[in-house]
């Protein structure tokens, strides 16, 4: 044996003596020499991982940013100038932000972490003749395993025996219902959910029992390469992080240029001593650096990621809130996301009659037929509801307003028809008792029990495949419960039709024993069963999921669905949910036969995609990237984590999500509704409208302090404003003001827009130009108060106290008029504002009172009192600011 033949990924295309022969298997299985050899080759039955970073490598990187660059320069001026309680401040800002990174860090690591737990702690196998429990760690390819129900596969296996074998593989392959097992080998090519002869690790065995050989053990395994998937996968930066980046290179540049330029002119043309010079420069820098505005990113996002939990969408990395409202497509899994992760019957024939099934999974609220069938024949129904009643091993389990089934899901969809029809499960149970029963068996494909009442009564019940059922039926019941022979090609016709809507279909059949000896024999069965009906079975979709995805639309947002399940289950499924383009179903096999470019054209053409692997999902996510989409990505198995990883915004579902996809993750639903998501798209794209609103507060108000301190140096006059008061003005004024703004609520249009382009600038022309705009009103509203002040007398200090107040009131007026950038603040709304507004203002009111009045602002800022009639310039200028961007917007209008 050889690790090359351990590592084939044909197994399933081996018969079990091809794969006994290749791993060297004996008839008792392996011995403890064997075992101890293997071992050494193969290693433990666990997933390694990579080594995680040291941390304080990961505290280190957080800091590798050009914004933190531009504040640590920042601090460094401060304290040149020698002012350390400012310097201190700068970098309690700087620390927190890299505070915040390091603990969103190491996602990659968690998910390998809980990938790790999925792998069974024990596994029983047969060594040396001898069934043996042992750690799940020590099995070795060759190791022939036991399957019990219930159990946790702890391997990959080649079956080789089986008694209704029913694997429960949701978490791999997205298939809703377990995978009915067989021996029989596959072709070489075929998808991972219909490689029926194999049994995956960390998958649920939910009935029957069975027997393999091991044929891959921890990394080699399909959970160990998806584990490998995830330690490749590259996390990509947040469109914000790319925006903030550049926008911060370019700040530091023109920074720095102004700078050098100032002191160059003052230098050859101005008549100041070069410190004195040099620290007016350093002035001009600090008042140019906008210190608050890593504050109000953070403030901004937190307060998103809080109205996000309060929605029920926890968001595990800050940064991705703001993704989210430049989302241009949802990848969706099916199952669990779309639909509910419950089988319901969506459809019953009577008589070759199908009637329609109205409700909602495993609730008993819904009808059977509507205004275009009519009500089924009492009768018919009454004895279909029977067979699934009492031909069925599920039980449903109710939680208050929720039901779960403990068996198999199909049989729990039975159950909820027999209740839709009438039935009462626990009285009626009593009433018909089981005498005796045929097992579900793969061979077979049909289970059969024998059931009595209590006045002589006896009924045989089969339910199972259509073909093998009708098979042992010789006649069906007609719409008045008459028997007439049993006309075949017309049932096949209403299968057929069933099936092509993408539902699983099911025969029920009865009859009424002559012999009461109580003991059911198949074999004399004969033909004297009656076809009663068919179901048809589907996992159905989210009611608010197809109104979320028509919400997406309208926001001009793709969605597509990409899926493990069949491809006639996939597009029934897609037309119910309202997907656009239907009509074409590309497979995973589609995907194999297409090179990277031919598979950017097919992820944009085709909206639903079946029979995918984790591999084509992180395919489509990255051909999706490539045409500059942002790509959102929801599932909830572990074949979905590393498409999780690798979206620019990955959701898991928070209730029947494995852990592997919750850690890949950035946001979690916490009610694994798809609905949270459109509303998470809509506070996303809030988050980025109020980010903006404060960029454009904030910047302006920057370009006033530095143009008026440019003007001061070039014409030789005295600084209007000092650096110290700058820092006062742009780390505590500014910032209390702009967080009223992160408090907006959404425009109203905002899911009537199309998704912003990923690399939109946030500095586009109409914000270069109102910094422009606001930066000449500030600075006349600064040099005009200061100017007037000292030529009344009032002296350097309480003229630049003034200057400050005016500065501030400015500011006030202005965030009224940035709450609406495109359309009119002069009204009720625009005056009423937010409570927030009004609770910023009230306290930056209450801040410039301490620092005008009070001594000891006084003697830290160089501050002097003003009367009331002096401090009353102040508001007006800010009054004059915002009637003029009124009449600059309207006239932008126009």
């Amino acid at each position: 044996m050889t690790e090359q033949r351990t590592q084939s990924s044909h197994w399933h295309a081996q018969t079990t003596e091809q794969v006994r022969l290749t791993l060297e298997v004996p008839t008792k299985g392996l011995n403890a020499e064997q075992v101890s050899l293997r071992l050494k080759e193969y290693g433990p039955n666990v997933l390694t991982g990579s080594k995680p970073r040291p941390i304080w490598l990961r505290l280190l990187a957080q800091f590798n940013n050009v914004l933190i660059y531009v504040l640590m320069v920042a601090v460094l001026v401060t304290a040149i100038l020698g002012h350390w309680l400012d310097s201190g401040v700068i970098f309690a800002v700087v620390l927190f932000q890299g505070v915040i990174g390091f603990v969103q860090e190491g996602r990659a690591e968690q998910a390998l972490v809980a990938i790790r737990h999925l792998l069974a702690p024990r596994a029983m196998v047969l060594r040396e003749g001898e069934r043996k429990h042992i750690d799940a760690s020590e099995l070795v390819p060759g190791d022939v395993l036991l399957l019990e129900p219930g159990d946790r596969i702890a391997a990959d296996v080649r079956l080789d025996q089986l008694h209704g074998l029913m694997v429960d593989e949701s978490m791999l392959t997205g298939e809703s219902v377990p995978v009915e097992k067989s021996l029989d080998p596959q072709a070489a090519n075929a998808a991972l959910g219909d490689r029926f002869c194999l049994a995956y690790s960390g998958t649920l065995v939910s009935a029957g029992t069975g027997r393999g050989v091991v044929v891959a053990t921890g990394e080699r395994s399909e959970i160990g390469r998806i584990s490998g998937l995830l330690e490749t996968v590259n996390v990509l930066q947040t469109p914000l992080t790319l925006q903030m980046n550049k926008f911060a290179r370019f700040l530091s540049l023109i920074i720095v240029l102004a700078g050098a330029l100032v002191f160059l002119v003052g230098w050859q043309f101005g008549d100041r001593p070069i410190p004195e010079l040099f620290m007016a420069v350093v002035a001009l820098t600090v008042s140019a650096i906008p210190e608050g505005l890593p504050a109000i990113l953070t403030i901004t996002l937190a307060i998103g990621v809080q109205r996000m939990a309060n929605r029920k969408a926890v968001v595990r990395r800050m940064p991705v809130i703001e993704t989210l409202g430049a989302v241009s497509v949802i990848c969706s899994d099916k199952t669990g996301t779309l639909t509910r992760n419950e089988m319901m019957v969506a459809a019953v024939v009577l008589d070759a009659q199908v009637y329609p099934v109205s409700g909602d999974g495993y609730a008993a609220e819904g009808r059977i037929g509507d205004a275009t069938s009519g009500p089924p024949p009492a009768s018919l129904l009454q004895a279909v509801a029977q067979a699934a009643l009492l031909c069925n091993d599920a039980r449903l389990e109710h939680r208050g307003e929720h039901a779960k089934v403990l068996g198999d899901p199909m049989e729990g969809a039975l159950l909820v028809l027999a209740a839709k029809a009438g039935l009462e499960a626990s009285s009626y149970l009593a009433q018909w008792a089981r005498q005796d029963e045929v097992p579900f068996d793969a061979a077979l494909r049909y289970m059969a029990t024998l059931n009595h009442d209590h006045h002589g009564h006896a009924r045989i019940l089969v339910k199972g495949a259509p073909e093998q059922v009708m098979a042992l039926c010789g006649s069906a019941l007609d719409h008045q419960g008459a028997a007439v022979p049993l006309d075949l090609q017309r049932w096949q016709q209403n299968i057929d039709q069933l099936a092509a809507q993408g539902l699983r279909v099911l025969a029920l059949a009865g009859a009424s024993p002559a012999d009461m000896s109580g003991v059911l024999n198949v074999e004399q069965l004969g033909d004297q069963l009656q076809l009663l009906g068919v179901v048809g079975l589907l996992d159905p979709p989210r009611q608010e999921a197809m109104e979320a995805i028509a919400e997406c639309h309208q926001a001009g947002i793709q969605v597509k669905m990409i899926t493990g399940d069949h491809a006639l289950t996939a597009r029934a499924i897609a037309e119910r949910l309202g997907l656009r383009n239907t009509g074409e179903v590309a497979t995973g096999q589609d995907i194999d036969a297409l090179n990277d470019e031919q598979l950017l054209e097919l992820a944009q053409r085709v909206d639903v995609f079946a029979r995918t692997s984790p591999e084509h999902k992180l395919r489509l996510v990255q051909a999706l990237q490539s045409a500059h989409g942002v790509v959102a990505m929801t599932g909830d198995g572990v074949n979905d984590a590393p498409a999780l990883k690798r979206a620019d915004v990955g959701i898991a579902m928070g209730q029947k999500g494995s852990a592997a996809a919750r850690e890949a993750s950035d946001i979690v639903l916490l009610d694994d509704n798809f609905a949270t998501l459109a509303a998470a798209v809509r506070e996303g794209r809030t988050v980025y409208t109020n980010l903006k609103k404060a960029i454009s507060f904030l910047l302006p108000i920057n370009g006033g302090e530095a143009s008026s301190l440019i003007v001061a140096l070039l014409l030789g006059l005295a600084l209007p404003i000092t650096a110290l008061q700058i820092l006062w003005v742009n780390l505590v004024g500014s910032v209390v003001l702009a967080m009223g703004l992160a408090f907006e609520p959404a425009e109203p249009d905002v899911m009537h827009k199309p998704p912003r382009r990923s690399a939109e600038s946030l500095l586009d022309a109409f914000l270069v130009w109102r910094i422009v705009l606001v930066s000449m009103l500030f600075l006349g509203g600064i040099f005009a108060s200061f100017q007037w002040a000292l030529q009344a007398g009032l002296g350097e200090a309480a003229a630049r106290t003034l200057a400050v107040n005016t500065l501030v009131a400015m500011e006030v007026f202005y965030l009224f008029s940035v709450r609406y950038l495109d359309s009119a603040s002069l009204t009720l709304r625009g005056i009423l504002g937010t409570p927030a507004v009004w609770i910023v203002i009230a306290l930056i009111v209450l801040l410039q009172w301490l620092f005008t009045y009070t001594s000891f602002m006084q003697a830290l800022f160089m501050t002097a009192s003003l009367s009331a009639s002096v401090l009353m310039i102040a508001p007006l200028a800010g009054v004059m600011v915002l009637l003029i961007l009124e009449l600059e917007k309207r006239i932008r209008r126009a």
